[in-house]
């Protein structure tokens, strides 16, 4: 009898992962004409350490040259910048007072920040972290100048590459001005077709998450283009405000269309073809042309078909409604604003205490709570990546009293938390270093004279852009643009001592950060999961207790905050289950809790869509025992040893009536209950009946 293959284990077949993206050839060139070109002039102008610093803050700046609007790049690089600039001037004061065994408990201290800083979200993590790199470089790399001077060279370095950001851009297409934030918008209608393209496949779930995932970029990209507005005081112009409007009746199109992929039914091309139409409109500035013909077959398609109206009508209006039109506001994910700067106003805002401002208030204010530097996240996060700093300065500053940066500036990519699985990012970066180390050594063979490391630096930051789809490529383009800063500074036989560096680093880190306390993976995903059931619960008790004829907006914000912290937790589970140590966790089946979780969502959807076309409403006893039943796994799943005292709470679902609205949403939650058990034994399983 043959024997079984077994399956590669998730943590080993994860460094092998490699990212299928489009080539940036913008971002590309952007790249080649930064780090390289500065340090050429440094060495031109007799100015090396000028140049090896503007090309460091170009290189840090460069990693985050991401896809998005031009105004998304702003936030994305601008904010980073800043906390390198910080950095720098952090570490360079600690060279400047001799610290030297006083860096461990500083670089302690910065580290704990950074690391804290993973949970506040993307940017700010970013922040962080090159915040702590640029502390580390500034307080080892032996260079010439007063702190704060150093500070604005790497602060000009970022400077020079945002610039670049805002001149190298791909063409405007025909439809004229905002094109990246039409792009953005149009990206939405294109995955609103492919999930409406993938309705009754085994591929509908995951074409909603990229229909979510397209949600919170286009609002984030017009959102920023109406925070400029209010920041220059200028009025919105006519097509922010015809934008914005498409927009809202986009993502009343992608609710209806929610409730419509629920049914589980293929449908007709034509049906699909429809938010097709409206995308190419939005990328040529012309009209989307004849729609599907209305059908009346089930209350999610009547509901689709009236949105797909109400967009046509948006789309074919060549001025903007009037302020007190009634309009319906743009829906706000929560946590945006820790993204861009604390905006939560929209187009055609809500008066003053609405239920829709009252939401996003209770929203944004349990967001911030959850991601507390403070919190117990951020202190996991940031007493793992202080340890680990910690430890790697002591060492090297054991093992040489010069160049001892290199260490700890290794340990700073590999520890932070939220950049993907410890072990996959450990034999990448020691794989990619060594390629980085041995091309520039052959680089240095055969190229001669002083401008050869500009050239490699160019090349690396080239190569940087497209490096993303592999951190051990990204890696590479990293060594190269480093070693030739290094050489450039002074220190032109670093080349070897940097794999020995690179491999204690890698060893601390296995170490350091696989140590109980400090790397649980269900402690992580938990406290996420956590998050994201109770935001599945307020949009629950709301489309379940609102009263009829309330404004339809607060639920558009509190189902994007229970699909974003979704997605949040979905992350986080599938960076877990590729761990070392996922292997010995008790709680591996996470992400089946957050796909059960996801799909009441779903069916709460479809449930606010028969309601609104009249569907018997449940009583509020049976609503408030579902509510509750999801309450109770929650607090068991936060807390184990809650869960004896929500036993009888989770135990009431019970049978449910027979009533449209609520069948649906109840059979997910007996489903849940049986896959919270099975991943908690807090939760009761679920009642033979």
């Amino acid at each position: 009898m043959p024997r079984a293959q077994r399956a590669v284990p998730a943590w080993l077949a994860h460094p092998f992962r490699w990212q299928r993206l489009p080539v940036p050839w913008a971002a590309v060139a952007r790249g080649a004409l930064c780090a390289g070109p500065l340090l050429g002039a440094g060495v031109a102008t007799g100015r090396p350490a000028a140049g090896v610093l503007a090309g460091l803050g170009s290189m840090l700046a460069g990693v985050n040259d991401r896809p998005g609007t031009r105004r998304t790049g702003i936030v994305h690089i601008g904010l980073p910048a800043l906390a390198s600039a910080l950095g720098m001037l952090i570490g360079a004061s600690l060279q400047a007072a001799g610290a030297h065994w006083w860096l461990v408990p500083a670089l302690f201290a910065v580290g704990f920040v950074s690391g804290a800083g993973s949970v506040a979200g993307p940017v700010r993590s970013n922040a962080g972290m090159q915040m702590l790199a640029a502390t580390i470089l500034g307080a080892g790399m032996p260079l010439p100048g007063a702190p704060w001077v150093k500070a604005l060279y790497v602060l000009a370095g970022c400077l020079w590459l945002l610039l670049l950001r805002l001149v190298l851009r791909s063409p405007r297409p025909a439809g004229g001005a905002l094109s990246g934030e039409r792009a953005a918008v149009a990206t939405v209608f294109d995955a609103l077709a492919d999930a409406l393209g993938a309705a009754g496949g085994s591929g509908a779930e995951p074409a909603r998450r990229r229909l979510t995932s397209a949600l919170d970029r286009a609002d984030e990209a017009v959102r920023l283009r109406r925070l400029t507005s209010r920041l220059l005081r200028r009025p919105a112009r006519r097509e922010e405000l015809l934008l914005a409007e498409r927009f809202a009746a986009a993502t009343a199109l992608c609710e209806a269309s929610v409730a419509l992929l629920w049914e589980a039914r293929p449908l007709p091309p034509r049906v699909a073809d429809s938010p097709r139409r409206f995308a190419e409109a939005l990328r040529s500035g012309g009209s989307p042309g004849r729609l599907s013909a209305p059908e009346t077959s089930s209350a999610a398609r009547g509901a689709f078909d009236r949105a797909l109206l109400d967009a046509a009508v948006a789309f074919a209006r060549s001025q903007p409604l009037p302020e007190s039109s009634g309009r319906p506001p743009v829906p706000a994910p929560p946590g945006a604003e820790a993204e861009a700067g604390g905006a939560e106003e929209r187009q055609a805002a809500p008066p003053p205490r609405s239920p829709v401002r009252r939401a996003l208030e209770v929203v944004s204010r349990r967001t911030r709570r959850g991601r507390s530097l403070l919190g117990p996240a951020g202190r996991d996060y940031g007493l793992r990546v202080a340890v680990c700093i910690a430890a790697s300065t002591a060492v090297a500053l054991l093992l040489r009293a010069d160049h001892w940066y290199w260490l700890p500036a290794t340990v700073t990519f590999l520890v932070k938390p939220d950049l993907g699985p410890l072990f996959s990012r450990t034999v990448n970066r020691f794989a990619g270093t060594v390629a980085g180390v041995l091309l520039f050594a052959g680089a240095g063979l055969v190229l001669t004279g002083s401008w050869w490391p500009a050239l490699i630096a160019g090349a690396g930051g080239a190569l940087l852009p497209f490096a993303t789809r592999h951190f051990a490529l990204q890696t590479v383009a990293i060594t190269l643009m480093v070693l030739s800063f290094v050489h450039v500074g002074g220190d032109p036989q670093a080349a070897a001592e940097r794999i020995v560096d690179t491999s204690i680093a890698c060893g601390m880190v296995l170490v350091v950060g696989h140590l109980p306390r400090l790397a649980d993976p269900s402690r992580r995903v938990g406290q996420r999961v956590t998050a994201a059931l109770r935001a599945t619960e307020r949009f629950l008790r709301h489309v379940l207790q609102a009263e009829p004829g309330s404004d339809p907006a607060e639920r558009l914000v509190l189902r994007r905050a229970a699909y974003r912290a979704l997605g949040e937790a979905r992350a986080a589970a599938e960076t877990a289950s590729a761990e070392l140590l996922a292997a010995r966790d008790r709680n591996p089946d996470r992400l089946t809790v957050i796909t059960a979780a996801e799909r009441i969502v779903d069916a709460a959807t479809a449930c606010a869509v028969r309601l609104d076309h009249g569907a018997r409403r449940p009583s509020p006893d049976d609503a408030e025992r579902l509510c509750r039943a999801l309450s109770a796994m929650a607090d068991a799943l936060d807390d184990p040893r809650r869960g004896a005292a929500s036993d009888a709470a989770a135990g009431e679902l019970g049978p449910v009536p027979d009533c449209e609205t609520l069948t649906d949403v109840a059979g997910e939650l007996e489903r849940l209950r049986g896959y919270a058990a099975v991943a908690d034994p807090g939760v009761p399983p679920p009642s033979a009946s």
